[in-house]
């Protein structure tokens, strides 16, 4: 019996196919409608870690042609979403964002990508506030924004 959850199952299923890190960004977008605003694409999907990427694009642009301080923080968002949902153990907690705090670090000139890493193992406890630290890189590497995002961990009843 495999202690994968039933996103990371999924996301493995999706890999195989061509186009497969498109298709289940799609198919996250579709569950959380607002993050398909920006097109990102999920590129890395196991517990403790996601990572993403968000084309430099009109779409996500700001009045100076940089990518929106928004746009940013929605795919610090949706990494740490996204990595949580996969690494928290479904049958006994359910978790919800509770709060953000942000750095910008640079303006984002290039394609970004947003990694939300945390260590495991993990002892999943009661009304806990999981601290998610999200880093966004430019295309030449250069750290240009840091989130920590609270989630909210309860067991369920």
């Amino acid at each position: 019996m495999s202690n994968e959850s039933a996103l990371i199952k999924t996301w493995h299923k999706f890999k195989k196919w061509p186009c497969g890190n498109w298709l289940f960004s799609k198919a996250v977008c579709f569950k959380a409608p607002y993050f398909g605003s920006m097109k990102p694409t999920i590129l890395d999907l196991k517990a403790g870690h996601c990572s993403a990427v968000v084309k430099n694009t009109r779409r996500v642009h700001n009045h100076i042609g940089t990518i929106h301080a928004i746009a940013q923080c929605n795919l610090a968002e949706l990494c740490a979403g996204v990595m949580v949902d996969a690494t928290v153990p479904h049958k006994t907690h359910r978790w919800i964002p509770k709060g953000m705090t942000v750095q910008y670090l640079a303006k984002v000139d290039t394609d970004v990508t947003a990694i939300a890493e945390i260590e495991l193992p993990h002892q999943w406890t009661d009304k806990e506030d999981l601290v998610v630290p999200v880093k966004l890189y430019n295309t030449r590497n250069e750290l240009v924004f840091t989130a920590n995002i609270t989630m909210y961990i309860t067991k369920k009843k």
